[in-house]
């Protein structure tokens, strides 16, 4: 049983992916991200943190990109490209990390309110209406602020505050999946709320997630990226914290276009890579859309 399960399994993703490579961009919107985190992964192979210390900067104030330095300096002589890499490493980790704890939340709170039609599920609901209406990153803000400046309280921040579109999204999903005909026959049989939950909603809204997932991602880091230029970070080196120290600086005052372009530039690369790689799987797991776009 084993064998064929994982049979079934292999087959299943190689139609997967002969879908999904006729969904051009989110091929190249995959390549990037391919890049972006093997980068991120190999950068202390490398360089180390010390790459972003004010002590360690050789080059000139600002100096434009040149052999030595491809994408120039900053205001304390740190090389950009050294910097925008090892800073990679902590948007990347914040993306990701803020983006499980959303679909996770969300994910249970859309699930209990659409397996749960009584009391419970109506009070989750207004839960995640009145999460909603709040504006998340001013919430983040606050959150970030009061918790204090660190890795895990931004994570924190971030995620507690974006998941109310993901419950919804989800509770949609899990009351069609309850209305097919097979869960009335697993009730009959004596399945439990942990069972069918389990063992058939959660498969069946599994798809939607992984497509939600890399979406939240990208939402996550361009958070991350403005709640660092407002000033509250996780005191270290990010992308947001590096446009942050070029407007502190006056960058564009002083015509250093690349202090400012290049972090600018990975953020939309990678945010814009996540949005295609998630557009994508929506059009590849979503049969409605599948059929629409042939």
């Amino acid at each position: 049983m084993t064998s064929v399960a994982w049979t079934r399994r292999r087959l299943a993703f190689g139609r997967f992916w002969d879908t999904f490579r006729g969904q051009r961009p989110g091929v190249i919107g995959l390549a990037v991200l391919v890049v972006a985190v093997v980068l991120a992964l190999v950068a202390p192979l490398f360089i180390d943190e010390s790459v972003t210390s004010v002590v360690t900067g050789t080059g000139a104030k600002m100096a434009a990109p040149s052999l030595d330095s491809p994408f120039g300096t900053d205001e304390s002589g740190r090389s950009i490209l050294l910097m925008v890499w090892w800073g990679s490493r902590t948007s990347l980790l914040i993306g990701f990390l803020a983006a499980l704890l959303s679909i996770g939340i969300g994910t249970v709170i859309g699930i209990a309110a659409g397996h749960f039609r009584g009391w419970l599920g109506a009070v989750l609901m207004r839960v995640t209406d009145w999460f909603l209406v709040l504006p998340s990153l001013v919430t983040a803000l606050v959150l970030a602020a009061i918790l204090g400046g660190s890795t895990l309280t931004i994570i924190m921040a971030i995620g507690v505050t974006s998941w109310p579109s993901t419950a919804r999204l989800i509770r949609a999903q899990t009351l069609a999946v309850e209305a097919r005909p097979y869960i009335e026959r697993s009730k009959a049989l004596g399945g439990g709320h942990w069972h069918i939950t389990t063992r058939h909603v959660l498969p069946n809204v599994a798809p939607l997630l992984l497509a939600s997932t890399t979406l939240e991602v990208a939402s996550a880091i361009v958070t991350e990226s403005t709640l660092a230029f407002l000033g509250v970070s996780a005191n270290k080196t990010s992308w947001g914290t590096m446009l942050r120290g070029s407007y502190d600086w006056g960058a564009a005052n002083a015509g250093a276009w690349w202090y400012i372009l290049i972090p600018g530039l990975c953020i939309v690369a990678v945010v814009m890579a996540f949005t295609l790689c998630g557009r994508a799987l929506e059009s590849v797991l979503n049969p409605r859309l599948r059929k629409a776009g042939a």
